[in-house]
């Protein structure tokens, strides 16, 4: 495979951090700061997209940063896989640039510069992470990460906020500094190296029984894949504005989670390392373990979903489950299941901002955080309760959304596989989503509310909310019928990573 050695990787990285001098000197004039905001938003996406027939066309771009020690950098990769998640957060990133300025100004919000100052922060973070070449700059980003979402979690800086942020730390930062950073010490010292490779880089390294316990530290230690248990960080993130909400769920923290664990699974350990039994006396595959450990969390997530009254903690715990499907695309090890894995991080993502973009719009507009207050909401908003209604169908995996797509890949990799019992984990998953979705949807169009419930007239949220949501319930339905842009690239990284498709 050619490498082709750029600046663009760190351009892109570091743009969103360039204008944060910028938004911090225009806080007064709000109009400024916020095409600050856009301009670099815009201008990541492109450098971004510009990499992307370079790598369709089988190469590499690196940029190293500096040299650390004999085998270990502060290095950038852009491959297959890392440029499709940043593709999808680079993307996302303008529509909730937009979102966000409807909805701070649409209640008046505090602190206005500050949110959009670590909102850049963390899209740069980001795109770190998508873009490191080994463990060692994972990390670093990761962390950076973590601590620029912070002030985003505690936005509103009252004793909820204030518990919910050290709830976050607590797990997103324990978790890493307590179990990713000793096995990266550990795999540095067995290996000499920390670098991603396509088949891995752990075969013949250390004893299953080493592996299993590394496995282990990477697959709970990166928390913000919101693995049961180190799940419940996220719900209590929802005290966050809604734009926040959608910056955890789908553009940014539990999807750079994801990919971490991903990158892992694939990248460090690989698919010969992970198909060993884990000892003599339990015939147990390495990657078995970690479809069990997924399976119980889509299906342990969704059920708990179903008895969320809060509309945005029923989003979160769908969240959840539904990160859990790309881990288990990961371990499934077979290059369909790997493809719907990688699908999964943009389908999902398209899905679940713009539920959570309809959240915020209706809270915006009417006050309501409750599913039970919903009834006949949708003779209101129309529009937004039929965004509502095409997220839904794009996170249950129905046609013509492009959660179908992914979905179908999953499958196809649990048949691959010859996983039977991670298929019926994802067909009953699907159910439960349906059972938790549908139903809100139905009561918003087809039951009648008490007369005291709408008193006051109300219709769509302002153009500012209502247009984001518009557009990604559409790119939603667009994927389902075209979702070449991604599924090239997903077919482009499995083919490095099992060496065919």
């Amino acid at each position: 495979m050619d490498t082709i050695f750029s600046i663009r990787p760190f351009i892109a990285v570091l743009i969103s951090l360039f204008v944060v001098p910028f938004i911090i000197l225009s806080g007064k004039k709000p109009n400024l700061r916020e095409g600050w905001t856009f301009a670099a938003a815009i201008s990541k996406f492109l450098i971004i997209a510009s990499m992307v027939p370079v790598i369709l066309h089988g190469a590499e771009i690196e940029y190293t940063i500096a040299k650390v020690l004999p085998g270990l950098a502060v290095k950038f990769r852009v491959d297959a896989f890392g440029i499709l998640f940043a593709l999808v957060s680079s993307s996302l990133w303008i529509v909730t640039s937009a979102y966000s300025v409807g909805y701070m100004r649409g209640l008046k919000e505090h602190s206005q510069t500050r949110y959009f100052c670590f909102f850049a922060l963390s899209l740069s973070a980001t795109v770190g992470v998508a873009f490191s070449a080994n463990l060692l700059t994972l990390y670093l980003f990761y962390e950076m990460l973590s601590f620029a979402t912070y002030p985003l979690v505690t936005h509103h800086q009252d004793m909820e906020a204030r518990s919910s942020g050290r709830k976050y730390l607590l797990y997103i930062v324990g978790s890493s500094i307590g179990f990713v950073l000793p096995a990266m010490l550990v795999t540095y010292y067995m290996t000499g190296d920390l670098e991603f490779a396509n088949q891995g880089f752990m075969t013949g390294h250390g004893t299953p029984a080493i592996n299993l316990i590394l496995l282990l530290l990477f697959l709970f230690g990166f928390a913000k894949a919101g693995i049961m248990p180190f799940h419940s960080w996220l719900p209590a993130a929802m005290v966050a504005p809604t734009p926040v909400s959608a910056l955890l769920h789908a553009v940014a923290v539990v999807k750079v989670g994801a990919f971490c664990v991903f990158r892992v699974i694939t990248g460090v350990f690989g698919t010969e390392c992970l198909s060993k039994t884990i000892t003599t006396g339990l015939p147990i595959h390495l990657n078995t373990l970690i479809c069990v450990i997924a399976s119980f969390t889509i299906i342990t997530a969704s059920l708990i979903a179903l008895s969320q009254d809060g509309l945005k903690r029923r989003l979160a715990f769908s969240t959840i489950g539904q990160l859990s499907y790309i881990v288990l695309g990961a371990a499934l090890l077979s290059p369909k299941g790997l493809t719907g894995g990688m699908l999964h991080i943009a389908m999902h993502a398209f899905g679940k901002i713009t539920l959570f973009f309809c959240a915020g719009a209706i809270f915006v507009t009417t006050g309501i955080k409750n599913i039970s207050e919903m009834v006949g909401i949708g003779k209101k908003m129309p529009i937004t309760m039929t965004a509502f209604f095409i997220g839904s169908l794009s996170v249950i995996g129905l046609p013509p959304c492009g959660g179908f797509i992914s979905k179908w890949y999953l499958v196809l990799g649990t048949l691959e596989a010859d996983q039977w019992v991670m298929l019926a984990v994802l067909l009953s998953s699907s159910f439960l989503n349906a059972a938790y979705f549908l139903p809100i949807v139905y009561k918003a169009f087809f039951c009648t509310p008490e007369a005291s419930m709408f008193e006051n007239k109300i219709g769509e949220a302002p153009p500012w909310c209502l247009i984001p949501l518009k557009i990604t319930a559409l790119v939603s339905i667009i994927l389902f019928f075209y979702p070449q842009p991604f599924l090239r690239l997903a077919r482009v990284a499995v083919q490095g990573i099992t060496g065919g498709f």
